[in-house]
């Protein structure tokens, strides 16, 4: 096919797609992005025909995608927080029920702390740098760390801060250990760690298995591995009075609780569902 008008394009993605059982609107959104058109302008423009280097470039990464990898991967981002944030093989794509997560703890860290400017945090896992990042430019006072056992992904997180005006220290390391070997307290500890069980491998789609990284994604038997290292660590980092934030997967809410109570026998924890009615974070809130 030469000279191929937009919707003819479209039209050829979305059945190529629909045959190797992916989402169809994914064309649009590719084309989007190769055209440089918004939504209205290739609305209006259906019929002018495609540039051949747009087209040639279209089909190929159709092709990648009905072959399962991710848009986010194939385009360089994704939007969290009404921001931009590079993404690649490296580091978890962000997901909307992540978001919940920073609203929660923006909410939880001006009741706990409403006098203080100057609350130290730590996002553990930090991936792309998408929570901690947002934390930073959502609440500018306060000081944000972002850890990560993956160097990959902290150079990802580097990059996202720097084009988004976001000064955080960056420490490479496993959890909590950068700060434990530091001798470090801190305020408030936030992550998104591995929660998913081994044997779910089997199910999910293989968009997720095939493409984003495992140690971001797996976290043994019942995917509580990654939990249960943080009480060890977690004494040993928290002030008096402090916030612990973790996203957790649908049904882990009432184990990842029971895990902080036994910890922080004092502490006032709660399991917090998300917009789809998932149990998806879990706070402890600790006040001296």
């Amino acid at each position: 096919m030469t000279n191929v008008k937009i919707f003819e394009a479209l039209n050829w993605a979305s059945s190529f797609l629909k045959e190797h059982n992916r989402e169809e609107f994914a064309g649009e959104l590719l084309l989007r992005h190769y055209s440089g058109l918004s939504r209205t302008s290739m609305l209006a423009m259906m019929r002018d025909e495609l540039d051949g280097e747009v087209w040639t470039r279209f089909q190929t990464v159709v092709k990648r995608h009905a072959a399962g990898e991710p848009i986010q991967y194939i385009i360089g981002s994704e939007e969290f927080y009404g921001r931009r944030f590079n993404v690649n093989e490296h580091v978890l794509i962000p997901r909307p029920e992540t978001e919940e997560l920073v609203y929660g703890t923006l909410q939880r860290l001006n009741r706990l702390f409403p006098e203080n400017d100057q609350i130290d945090l730590i996002d553990v896992g930090t991936g792309s740098g998408a929570i901690s990042v947002t934390l930073k430019l959502e609440k500018p006072e306060m000081k944000v760390t972002a850890v990560d056992l993956s160097k990959e992904a902290l150079e990802v997180a580097r990059k996202n801060a720097s084009e988004l005006d976001g000064e955080i220290e960056f420490l490479h390391g496993d959890l909590l250990q950068p700060l434990i070997l530091q001798g470090k307290k801190v305020d408030a500890v936030i992550s998104n760690p591995p929660y998913i069980p081994v044997a779910d491998q089997e199910w999910m789609s293989d968009i997720v298995t095939e493409h984003e990284p495992h140690m971001a994604l797996f976290a043994g038997e019942d995917g509580l591995d990654l939990y249960r290292r943080f009480m060890d660590e977690l004494p040993l980092v928290l002030k008096a009075k402090a916030l612990v934030g973790f996203e957790i997967g649908a049904g882990q809410g009432e184990a990842v609780r029971a895990l902080l109570e036994k910890t922080f026998p004092h502490a006032k924890v709660e399991v917090v569902f998300d917009i789809n009615g998932k149990d998806r974070m879990v706070f402890a809130e600790m006040d001296s």
